[in-house]
């Protein structure tokens, strides 16, 4: 039987560990994986954790587990209130006045409040950090100005009032402000997290977050362990204390980890096995904004020519590649813009409002590129396409390759990067045709427009005319108006044959039935935010 003098000992040894726990949070490091662990395959490496500089659909995946905004979305994609309690909206539709919830903490334990806000959006928008999201926020005032450096941060349109109110003014009214706020780009980050390790947001010892799970262990190119962040301001809602969630590119190994019972759920199966796995009830179709293609380098011959352009993208089949290749309920795509988006009368389909931008005739196609200038005596120049790794990627690749083949009799060649590697060279115009998606930061047209508008867009294409037309489409009020300039707009990317489109997508998953009350959102993210097994 245990003395009095020992069970002293042991109640103080237990309170010091009580005192640390409370000040420096759970321990950081892996956590033993039992049956109530979340296992999720993720598809991709993060390349970056930094709500101001993440661009994948699996970054954002990520974040989103770990980052809480002023709204959330919720499983109707429809955004609700998070870390702003509520908020006021003047009558001209241009100021938002946003009340966060008392007590706020980011994941270490200090406080967090409206000014992490201030700081962060101003952070994306600083010209200094380069951030590929800043044009995210330039719908407040005078985001795009500094930016753009012709004004200073003073004068954006967002300001902590106090550490619970936050005084936001836009340019214009934008009437999917509040679910653009439920986006990546406008999390708030910690100031001190952020000027204390110049990688803050690439490893887990120095990353800090607000959202329903903490990072607790992050090995590089193999998997993330997370926690349940018991100062998240919505912690009863969490029901799960631990996810696991290993890393590989490969369909096959992501498959091979949920039926070998190593892990719960993937994204993007092998497209062989669907049909097996659609009858055995293990595949599902989740929603997506999205659309897949290839973009030109319009500065590398022989893409700096739009009618070569034009005839490369009419001689794709591309029902062939979606019924052989991708299928998991993946739709042909002959415009930019995916269906899912309404016109502003609230009833008619954007896509379906517009038009088909591109059409597919090879006899027509191999005439373009004969007034073109190429022929026997002119052959085109060697051309490679340049993908990341993957096997979905490759087996698209090929069925392009064959297309220019077997009409132009093109020397096209193949290169697969690493896809941190390939992100860089396409962003530097280091290619001539690239693999390329975009999956929607926000439900609107606009935001798949945007996309070659920006000065360092992937296309390497800069048109004045262009840039002119999507400041007016975000300048215009929501309403018969503005839609007609969002179809101009796309209309002139094909007038230039910036882009090969091959289908929309949307994201089929495998999992084993094990997780409950999990989402995906619209934009192609899955939450597990109130999941458990």
């Amino acid at each position: 039987m245990m003395d009095k003098r020992n069970l002293l000992k042991l109640m103080v040894l237990a309170l010091g560990v009580s005192v640390l726990l409370f000040v420096f949070g759970y321990p950081r490091g892996e956590q033993p994986i039992d049956e109530h662990t979340i296992r999720y395959v993720i598809e991709q490496e993060p390349s970056t954790l930094d709500p101001a500089k993440s661009t994948t659909s699996p970054e954002h995946t990520v974040q989103l587990q770990l980052f809480d905004g002023l709204v959330r979305l919720n499983d109707e994609s429809e955004p609700e209130a998070a870390l702003a309690k509520s908020w006021d909206i003047s009558d001209d539709g241009r100021e938002y006045t946003f009340h966060l919830r008392p007590d706020l903490k980011w994941s270490n334990g200090e406080p967090l409040t409206a000014h992490d806000f201030e700081y962060a959006w101003k952070r994306v928008l600083d010209p200094e950090v380069h951030a590929d999201n800043a044009y995210m926020l330039y719908v407040l005032k005078n985001g795009e100005a500094f930016n753009n450096g012709d004004t200073t941060a003073d004068d954006v349109g967002v300001k902590a009032t106090d550490d619970n109110t936050l005084v936001v003014t836009l340019e214009n009214p934008t009437a999917y402000f509040l679910k653009l706020l439920a986006s990546h780009s406008y999390y708030p980050v910690s100031q001190k997290a952020v000027e204390a390790h110049e990688n803050w947001a690439a490893n887990a010892d120095t990353f800090v977050s607000n959202g329903p799970y903490r990072l607790l262990s992050w090995k590089h190119n193999g998997e993330m362990d997370f926690i349940k962040n018991p100062d998240y301001w919505d912690a009863d809602s969490v029901k799960t204390e631990k996810m696991n969630w290993p890393i590989s590119e490969s369909q096959s190994t992501r498959l091979t980890l949920v039926e070998g019972g190593e892990a719960d759920m993937t994204v993007e199966p092998p497209v062989a096995d669907q049909k097996r796995l659609e009858e055995a009830g293990l595949l599902h179709i989740g929603p997506m904004l999205g659309n897949y293609y290839y973009v030109f380098n319009v500065k590398a011959e022989p893409f700096t020519d739009p009618e070569v352009r034009k005839a490369f993208s009419m001689v794709i089949n591309r029902a062939n590649i979606v019924n052989n290749i991708v299928r998991g309920g993946k739709e042909a795509a002959y415009a930019f813009v995916p269906y899912g988006m309404l016109e502003s009368n609230g009833r008619e389909d954007f896509r379906e409002a517009g038009s088909y931008l591109v059409y597919e005739d090879v006899e027509q196609a191999k005439e373009i590129l004969k007034n073109a200038g190429y022929d026997k005596n002119h052959p085109l120049p060697p051309i490679t396409i340049l993908y990341n790794t993957s096997e979905l990627h490759k087996a698209i690749a090929e069925a392009v390759q064959d297309a220019w083949v077997n009409a132009f009799g093109a020397d096209v060649r193949l290169q697969n990067q690493e896809t941190k590697v390939f992100l860089a060279d396409r962003e530097a115009g280091k290619y001539q045709v690239a693999r390329a998606s975009w999956v929607a930061d926000y439900s609107d047209p606009q935001n798949f427009l945007e996309v070659f508008s920006a000065e360092d867009n992937d296309s390497q294409y800069h048109s004045d005319d262009y840039n002119e037309l999507i400041a007016r489409i975000r300048t215009t009020p929501n309403g018969a108006e503005r839609d007609a300039l969002m179809h101009k707009a796309e209309q002139m990317i094909f007038d230039e044959s910036l882009v090969m489109p091959l289908y929309f997508t949307t994201q089929p998953y495998v999992t084993n039935g094990s997780i409950q009350n999990y989402f995906w959102t619209t934009l192609g993210l899955v939450d597990f935010k109130k999941a458990y097994k």
